[in-house]
């Protein structure tokens, strides 16, 4: 996690690729080169606008440290000279911002791609990265909501709203979460055209990778009442879920709704709305589900990624069994 040190960003970190790089605190042939590379991300790799808008902060704050670190604004020439102390001495600079290890390697991951771009265009060459180590990232699991929590915030979402439909599409997007396992940008990302559901659900997720999600008959129950209930126009073309203005629901609006519910439900921090995610994946495994299914309902492009629920099962059984075992209860077992 970023930490208070951090100096805010006042250049745009979305958008056109040369209005991002137009911030860039360097050499007109440097900015020319974070345009060039934010634009293959954009259309050639077709990364997440997330991603491309990390991706920009990183390479807004290497050049802001260039600036001071040279004395000047980096040119080519100078991103081909830097050495490994400068790689590191900007590194250091941002974990002394409050940076997290994971944010480290991002971040270094964010240079290597720059740089491997560079290479690519014939712009500039520096093989300095390579002799790099990536940080060591602290081995964390999944936390989802139990099977009880869910299914309180789906029914608590039905209330917390004034507006009836308010209340309606509350409810329906955390269904959907939680119903269909997406992720928060997905469901919203949905447009008027993808309603009503059929059985199942075309989803473009990271990476614009496509998938194939069934709909149980709740998830689409809840979103037919919501458009029932909406008082917005709903054309093919526009979003499906709106906020009162009739515009596309910020994934904000949705962090408040998870906070608001945890908060009325005594559920912990880490019930926020990409829990609802992991406790699809979680629940499906702990009912028999294989994780090669798992994995193509989750949209994981390696099933390691998917693996990581086992070790969520497997806790959930340790504490069943310490909870339950009659050895744990000072009783002989028969």
């Amino acid at each position: 996690m970023v930490g208070p040190a951090e100096r805010p960003i006042t250049g745009r970190l979305s958008g056109p690729p040369d209005d991002v790089a137009a911030n860039v605190a360097g050499a007109a042939s440097a900015t020319k080169a974070v345009a060039s590379y934010l634009t293959f991300l954009t259309s050639e790799k077709r990364a997440s606008p997330k991603t491309i808008e990390n991706y920009a902060r990183d390479l807004l704050r290497f050049f802001e440290f260039l600036c001071e670190h040279l004395a000047s604004d980096a040119t080519l020439d100078d991103l081909g000279r830097l050495s490994v102390s400068d790689f590191r001495a900007f590194l250091a600079h941002r974990r002394r911002e409050g940076l997290s290890a994971k944010s480290i390697a991002r971040t270094l991951s964010t240079l290597r791609g720059f740089y491997g771009h560079l290479e690519r265009e014939g712009l500039a060459t520096n093989h300095a990265l390579k002799r790099l180590k990536t940080p060591k990232i602290p081995h964390s699991i999944p936390k989802p909501v139990s099977e009880t929590g869910a299914l309180d915030l789906v029914e608590d979402a039905k209330a917390i709203a004034a507006e009836p439909w308010v209340a309606a599409r509350d409810a329906s997007i955390v269904t959907l979460l939680y119903a269909c396992g997406l992720r928060i940008t997905e469901a919203l990302s949905l447009n008027q055209s993808d309603a009503p559901f059929s059985e199942t659900l075309r989803i473009i997720g990271k990476g614009n990778k496509e998938r194939i999600v069934p709909v149980l008959p709740a998830a689409k129950e809840a979103v037919d009442q919501y458009r029932t209930l909406c008082p917005h126009p709903l054309e093919e073309d526009e979003p499906l879920f709106v906020g009162v203005r009739g515009k596309r629901l910020n994934p904000r609006a949705v962090q408040k709704l998870m906070a608001n519910l945890r908060a009325r439900l005594g559920l912990p921090e880490t019930a926020t709305p990409h829990a609802l995610r992991h406790s699809f994946a979680t629940h499906l495994l702990s009912a028999g589900g294989d994780l090669r299914s798992i994995q193509e309902l989750l949209g994981h492009a390696s099933l390691s990624s998917t693996q990581v629920y086992t070790e969520v099962d497997a806790d959930r059984l340790r504490d069943v069994y310490d909870k339950a075992h009659p050895a744990q209860k000072g009783t002989k077992a028969t």
